[in-house]
Formats: C-alpha cells, structure tokens, sequence
C-alpha cells in the first residue's frame, strides 16, 4: 500500500502545468470555420453532377474538411504551453491527417452516392463525429518527450461532444443546401472540432516521459508550425474562392425574405424542344415538362427535381422560367420554379408560403415568397 501511495504522489508530481496561447485558440476556430465553410459549399449541388466529375468534388471536399480538422488540431497544439520542450513523431502526425481525410470522404461519398435520407444524414454525423475524436487522439499520441494521459471516460466524453455536434452540422448543411443552412452548418461543424478538441484537452494530463523514440522523422514546433501554416494557406484560398458564391448575383437568399418582384422574362420560341435537358455520365437527355415537380437554381445552372431524382440542367434559372412558362411552370421564389400539378399542400406562412410535394422524394418543400403568394395561390385555387 505505501509503495502504491508513493507511486500515486510520484505521478502527480510528474503532472505538467498546461496553459494555451489565446490568439493561436482563436485561429485555430478560425481554420475550422474556414475549412467547414469551404468544404460544405464544396459538395452543394455535387449529388447531380455525373459521377467522374461528384467523385473529384468529394475529394477536393474531403481533403478540405480532413485538412480543417488536422490543422486545427496543431493549429490549437502550437497554442499548447508545457514547461518542457517537446517534438512530434512525422508519420503519426501524418497518419492523423490522413484519417481525418478518409473518415470524411466516406461520409461524404454516402451523402452524395446514396439516397439521402435522416438515417443516412445521421449516419454521415456520427463518422465525421468519430473521424475527429480518432484523429485527435491519434495526434496526441505524435508527442514525444512528454506523453498525454487520459482514460476511456475522458474518450467518451469527447466522442459525445464530437459526435452530438457532428450530427448537427450535417443535418443543418444538408437539411437544405442553401447558404444559411451551410453557414449554420459551418458554425456546427467548427464547434464540433474545437469543442471535442478542448474537451479532450481539459481532460488530459501530460507527464514528461524523457523518451525520444520515433518510427519516422522528428517534428519541432517550428518544423510543424511551417506545415501548418502551409495547409492554412490553402484552406484560406479554397475559402476566399467558395465565399465568392456568397456574393454572385445567382445566390439563393433567405426563403423567408422580401424580395421584389423580378420582371417577367419574354418565352423564348425555343419552347418546341422534346423536354428539358438534363446531364448524365457524360450524355445529354431530356425529361418530360410534366414529370418535373420543381426546378432550383443552383449557380448558373438547375437541378431539375423528377421521380425522386435531382437531375443536373445546363439551364439557368431565367431561361428555364422563359422556356417552361407555356408549360404552366410558375416562379414561387427567386431560386424555385415549381409545376402546380405536383403540389400536394399548401402552407400559408404570415407573409410567405410553403409548397409541398409529398409525393416527390428529396423535395419536400418549396418557399413561396411574398411578391410570388397571390400568383402561386391563384395558380393553386386557393
């Protein structure tokens, strides 16, 4: 028993002090928010575009969001303050990144290649969630000289975290792929990093070990710092490109906002094509007016909403409205064409509206904005 006290006290006292440096606290948030932003408005639209070209944007994507949560993870260590110089192992510190990239990628691959459903949506949560708490505690155990501590409840603790938030930001960037619901979902996202971060970090000791074995090269904290620097260099570039989107005119804007009324395009003679063009693993088809319910904007082109499909259109959204307006295709919001024939129920919403299509899986609902109510309800019989 005294031999097992001394051995407690030993162990307390080889306990090291721990402190962080605020401004790298807050850089590091700021990398996850410009990593979730970029990558999430990555992926918007990508579930109809052909699959060569979806597989390239889930990489970029998933490179994005892995590289996000690797460098946020050393962003926040740089910040870590421990009385003993320390150095990392390389080609831990690398097999980290790498599982934060592939963990992302498969849930990316299964909200892009499979029907997506709440389950599915979940699902993607939880492996984004778990893909943080394995990359950081793989990262924790790249140190050398000194040696993080912590037990199965300090895991699990972080894991809820990580997990709990994970699910929100998917289900908020993909209830609606609209910039506020990639926003919100940014916000979720850079929250579950940092907050599984400094979860497992609160509850992590460190104790100084003298080892300095490694399986590869060594990494200083300033070695490290370049690399870090280097991969926040490219995430501040994706994030500068994709948060041009915000800005373009062809952005969706809030579905609950005023908007003014848009002069009414001239129908174009065109009207006499065999359907509505659509794009498919490198060909051309054309869908049939009537078995369209809805039609969105997204960018300069469309996705055209069909027997549970989401189908890419060349078009944009004016020159849809012009060519389909014969057809009885109404303009319910600035980002929604919608054919009344579809519609299932009607909302009224005080000054907005909501169209529903029950029986068109993937749609849901569409936004009726106020300057678009009286026409869409006439159109309606209500």
């Amino acid at each position: 028993m005294a031999l097992a006290l001394r051995a407690g006290r030993s162990r307390l006292r080889a306990m090291l002090e721990v402190s962080h440096n605020g401004w790298l606290v807050i850089a590091a948030f700021a990398v996850a928010l410009m990593a979730g932003f970029t990558g999430l408005s990555l992926t918007k639209g990508a579930s109809a575009l052909p699959p060569a070209r979806r597989k390239l944007v889930i990489v970029l994507a998933a490179v994005i969001l892995g590289g996000g949560i690797w460098s946020m993870h050393f962003v926040a260590m740089l910040g870590l303050q421990l009385p003993i110089l320390f150095y990392y192992d390389a080609l831990v510190t690398l097999i980290s990144a790498l599982v934060a990239i592939l963990v992302v990628g498969v849930a990316l691959l299964l909200l892009h290649f499979r029907r997506r459903t709440p389950q599915l949506v979940i699902a993607a949560g939880v492996i984004v969630g778990l893909g943080i708490v394995v990359m950081h505690f793989i990262g924790m155990e790249a140190m050398r000289v000194c040696r993080a501590v912590y037990d199965a409840w300090d895991v699990a603790l972080s894991a809820a975290a990580s997990v709990a938030l994970s699910v929100a930001a998917i289900g908020v960037a993909y209830g609606a792929r609209t910039h506020r619901n990639i926003l919100l979902g940014t916000v979720c996202f850079a929250a579950a990093v940092v907050t599984m971060h400094f979860t497992a970090i609160s509850l992590t000791d460190f104790v100084a070990t003298g080892e300095a074995s490694v399986s590869g090269p060594a990494l200083s904290n300033e070695a490290l710092a370049l690399g870090v620097t280097l991969a926040v260099f490219l995430i501040c570039g994706g994030f500068v490109l994709t948060g041009i989107s915000l800005m373009e005119p062809g952005a969706e804007p809030d579905p609950t906002a005023d908007e003014p009324p848009l002069p009414q395009p001239k129908p174009s003679a065109a009207t006499a094509l065999p359907g509505v063009p659509y794009e498919r693993e490198g060909q051309t088809f054309f869908a049939p007016r009537e078995r369209i319910a809805a039609i969105r904007a997204e960018g300069h082109y469309t996705i055209l909403y069909m027997d549970g499909e989401q189908l890419f259109c060349p078009w944009s959204i004016t020159e849809a409205e012009a060519r389909l307006k014969p057809s009885g295709f109404l303009r319910a919001h600035r980002s929604y064409l919608i054919n009344p024939s579809h519609v299932t129920r009607f909302e009224r919403a005080r000054d907005n509206g909501l169209c529903h299509f029950e029986r068109t899986p993937g749609l849901g609902r569409v936004p009726v904005s106020r300057s678009r109510l009286a026409v869409v309800r006439e159109a309606l019989g209500v």
